[in-house]
């Protein structure tokens, strides 16, 4: 491969990490760019919605004048077809691919074409309509053919659930199928790549240990655990609005185009995919807590990670000065580098004039390869925030602490934000901020009385 070659892969992967698409993701080891894991996020809205979808592409020495080959990795250990074009055994038919003959003019592969484009091409594929993906159902709209295409969308919708969200967070934490924890549990820099991660509910899964011997590539698990909090409240609702539509216990409809070995057959089983997510969030709170613990280890052992995190800490003050952020104050908890309390002070003139806000900044022992996690201690209404307190934002500069407190508090005071669906962590109040103006005059009342309690609440203690 050209040095031309290598150093536009290289181009078009910078670009898509330094990009503001949040459903797509790409990584690669420094050592060979031409083999690119990425990461697709389901469109909101869709039976994929909010699923963790991995695909592995390879360039080859002819790119870019032919394009990569891309396969699909989040296919249940090859038994589940999550679309007619993307296929259990991996297979992903696009005509840019050439895996597909277009019927249109630009349909084919062109050397303008690149990664983004791709992912993009993928993503689409993920629609309310899937059905109509298969070749002599692009047209289909009767109405059994809309009974058929919601009945697609049913199990889809199940199975995004299952295998693209619980499954891989499951294995991330070492959670076994009885909910129990693998022993030792595994770490993001013990786990190895997820060169195929989903293993049947019946199955065994592969010991952490043997996993941990591979030690392949994973660049991802940090950012589905991330996402998992903020999606939390979706995948519950949408747990919470199926169940009565979808008999626990009943069975997957095969589809016309569905042959053996290449289809999506199972079971609903709703209730137990809400009590998994539970457990799920509870040992993200519990590792999330033992990064505290982690921490106050590397303090006392005057390591050098710890050290570092503290300059972060105490270049803050000079920096937030710099910045003018004169109504957020930040102190470590009990001394640990790894636990920053924020707080802060609704700017005036504004609709949390007057709030005093409460955050817990949990820092990972890993960071920046593990990003912080921001909690809300403090009961607020805001688009921004989960129901128990997650918070939303976006750090410029990941691997300086300074602007993720810069960050938390745009996110804050973001009152006119453009609509962003792969934002949605509180599904309530985004709705009431994009509906008619008397459900935004409803959300900014809300918030505006979140404000007002802070000091309510302060008065009476």
């Amino acid at each position: 491969m050209s040095n031309q070659t290598i150093l536009r892969i290289s181009r078009e992967i910078t670009q898509i990490q330094q990009g503001s698409d949040l459903s797509i993701a790409v990584a690669c080891q420094e050592k060979d760019v031409r083999h690119v894991k990425a990461l697709i996020i389901g469109p909101h809205g869709t039976p994929y919605a909010y699923g963790f979808f991995d695909f592995s592409v390879h360039f080859g020495s002819e790119y870019p004048s032919k394009p990569p080959k891309v396969e699909a990795r989040t296919t249940n250990a090859g038994r589940t077809r999550f679309n007619p074009n993307i296929y259990a055994g991996g297979k992903v038919c696009l005509s840019i691919l050439g895996t597909w003959h277009g019927e249109r003019p630009g349909e084919e592969w062109s050397s303008a074409q690149g990664l983004e484009s791709i992912l993009w091409s993928i993503q689409s594929l993920m629609s309310n309509n899937p059905y109509e993906n298969e070749p002599g159902y692009e047209n289909a709209r009767g109405t059994e053919d809309k009974r058929m295409n919601e009945l697609y969308c049913s199990k889809i919708r199940h199975e995004t659930l299952r295998v693209a969200v619980i499954h891989k967070l499951e294995e991330a934490l070492g959670i076994q199928p009885d909910g129990s924890l693998a022993t030792p549990a595994p770490t993001t820099a013990q786990w190895g790549s997820e060169e195929e991660d989903d293993d049947d509910d019946e199955g065994i899964r592969e010991d952490p240990l043997e996993v941990q011997i591979k030690l392949k590539f994973s660049p991802f698990r940090d950012l589905i655990k991330r996402r998992f909090l903020w999606y939390f409240e979706h995948y519950m609702c949408t747990i919470e609005e199926y169940t009565p539509k979808n008999k626990d216990g009943s069975d997957f409809v095969k589809m016309p185009f569905e042959g053996t070995g290449n289809g999506m057959e199972g079971k609903f089983r709703y209730s137990e995919l809400g009590r998994r997510l539970v457990r799920i969030k509870e040992v993200l709170r519990t590792e999330t807590d033992n990064w505290a613990v982690e921490g106050l280890a590397l303090k006392e052992r005057e390591a050098t990670k710890a050290a570092a995190v503290q300059r972060q800490f105490e270049q803050l003050a000079d920096y937030m000065t710099r910045k003018k952020l004169h109504n957020v104050d930040v102190k470590l908890e009990n001394g640990n580098p790894f636990v920053w309390i924020m707080t802060y002070f609704g700017k005036p003139s504004t609709h949390l004039d007057g709030g005093i806000f409460k955050l817990r900044i949990a820092v990972s022992p890993r960071f920046p390869t593990e990003q912080p996690r921001v909690k809300m201690e403090t009961p607020i209404y805001h688009h921004r925030v989960s129901k128990d307190g997650v918070v939303c934002y976006f750090s410029k500069e990941a691997d300086q602490l300074r602007n993720h407190i810069e960050s938390i508090v745009e996110a804050l005071e973001e009152e006119s934000p453009p609509y962003d669906p792969r934002t949605i962590v509180h599904p309530e109040a985004t709705k009431l901020l994009w509906g008619s103006e008397s459900d935004k005059k409803r959300y900014f009342r809300q918030l505006r009385r979140s404000a007002q309690k802070t000091t309510e609440e302060g008065m009476e203690m």
